[in-house]
């Protein structure tokens, strides 16, 4: 038991508890202790650019192989792909068969349209410029401009390409290569030191969320909710769980070796909260840094199985509250639609309304007006998003790095059997050393 209340993840759950107490005795205090949530969040959000930019570049530089990685990121492509199509069919089937929404006959007249009016012009200027629009913003206006913007996609792009020119250089690279190594080791430290403050990041996070809503609030649309957790949980277990499967993995093990970072994100209903450690933890389990440095931050704009659910099971939603009847056409519309859409997710306030507003645009038959009925529970179907999301890019990154051979499985079955603990601390750098010093967590592998 001590050993469980001294442990990151047993402060965790404390807070957690200690937040929905709060809440309901004191909702006033509580609601006031939103801050200590949203500068956990900020002081992770600082770190995750140079970090993300570090291990990118460190991984294709120590790679020496540019086939290898434009692999890696060809096969990443390709499964992201392949799974965010059988979420998005997953969540239309779901709606279909248990219709959430069926019986609830709302007239949309009576809808309040202000409570939308912020989110409906974030979809207006997501949509506007179409797929060249969206892939034009992927190249940021200077180097500089990503990292001070904090878009992930951004640092990637200029990331790959100065990992490639630095693995051109040979001998002369070498400085570069270990200026960026000490670098991305100062920046694991700082990572050691806020991840400390989750508890409390948790704690205001939680209490905010009890003492603003109150617990009560899950009773409103709680069908629709209950819906989308089945789905999600049948997502990671059946479908996930297969994959792991067959990458001669145990999802269940995964699941437990992340349970620090579950806790933090079902808290904080944010994925980026745990960037940094995710990255490190999937590293110590013997995935080639290339690898994972492609793929995690990739699979946070591309990969977001959770989300793809969440916006076909809502479209049908709207439609089944609504009394708008919806044809084949109209299911194979919202599956099309929502598969550009979906891609531009990460990075836009409000993200799950705002893509589920730029959906519904391309569908005239279902009302967009009906966003007004998820917004209420909208907080609580976001535990589920992030948490599937995550555990979905967790996944990926085992099995791109299977499908490549990029990962070390006798490390890998050690590590997730608890033979060997998880560590965020580097390994001591050796300045005398010619060859490239491994980040922390990475295991050299011929």
């Amino acid at each position: 038991m001590r050993r469980f209340a001294t442990s990151l993840f047993g402060q965790v759950v404390f807070a957690l508890v200690l937040g929905v107490i709060l809440g309901l005795a004191a909702p006033d205090i509580a609601a006031k202790l939103k801050p200590l949530g949203d500068a956990f969040i900020k002081l992770i959000k600082m770190i995750i650019p140079v970090l993300v930019f570090c291990v990118v570049v460190h991984g294709i530089a120590g790679a020496g192989d540019l086939k290898r990685v434009g692999r890696v990121g060809v096969k990443a492509l390709i499964y992201f792909e392949v799974l965010t199509t059988l979420a998005l069919a997953l969540g239309l089937l779901v709606a279909m068969v248990f219709k959430p929404g069926a019986g609830m006959n709302i007239d949309t007249s009576t809808l309040d349209a202000s409570a939308m009016s912020a989110y409906m012009s974030n979809a207006d200027k997501l949509t506007s410029g179409g797929t060249v629009e969206f892939l034009m913003k992927l190249i940021p206006t200077t180097a500089v401009n990503p990292f001070a913007t904090g878009d992930v996609l951004q640092v990637l792009l200029f990331a790959v390409l100065f990992g490639c020119a630095l693995s051109q250089l040979g001998e002369h690279g070498k400085p570069v290569v270990r200026l960026i190594d000490a670098t991305s080791r100062v920046m694991f430290k700082i990572m050691g030191i806020i991840i400390r403050l989750a508890p409390l990041g948790v704690l205001g996070a939680v209490a905010f969320t009890v003492g603003q809503y109150g617990v009560s609030s899950l009773k409103q649309l709680g069908m629709l909710v209950l819906v989308f957790y089945a789905s999600v949980a049948v997502f990671v277990f059946a479908v996930l769980g297969v994959v792991m499967r067959v990458c001669g993995f145990s999802l269940i093990k995964l699941l437990r070796y992340l349970r620090e970072e579950l806790a933090v994100v079902f808290a904080t209903t944010s994925s980026d909260s745990v960037l940094p450690q995710v990255i490190a933890k999937l590293r110590h389990l013997g995935i080639r840094d290339s690898t994972v440095g492609l793929v995690i931050p990739t699979g946070y704009s591309f990969n977001l199985d959770a989300f793809s659910i969440y916006i076909t099971l809502a479209a049908v939603f709207i439609a089944q509250a609504t009394n708008t009847p919806i044809s084949t056409v109209d299911l194979l519309s919202i599956l099309a639609v929502a598969l550009i859409t979906s891609k531009g997710a990460h990075g836009v306030p409000g993200s799950a309304i705002v893509i589920l507003a730029a959906t519904l645009q391309a569908i005239p038959a279902i009302p967009a007006i009906g966003l007004v009925l998820v917004l209420s529970v909208d907080w609580f179907m976001g535990i589920a998003r992030a948490l599937g999301n995550l555990i979905g890019n967790c996944v990926a990154t085992v099995a791109v790095g299977a499908w490549n051979g990029d990962i070390d499985r006798e490390q890998a079955h050690a590590v997730l059997d608890g033979k060997r603990p998880a560590s965020l601390a580097p390994a001591p750098v050796d300045p005398e050393a010619d060859d490239v010093v491994p980040l922390p967590g990475y295991q050299s592998r011929a």
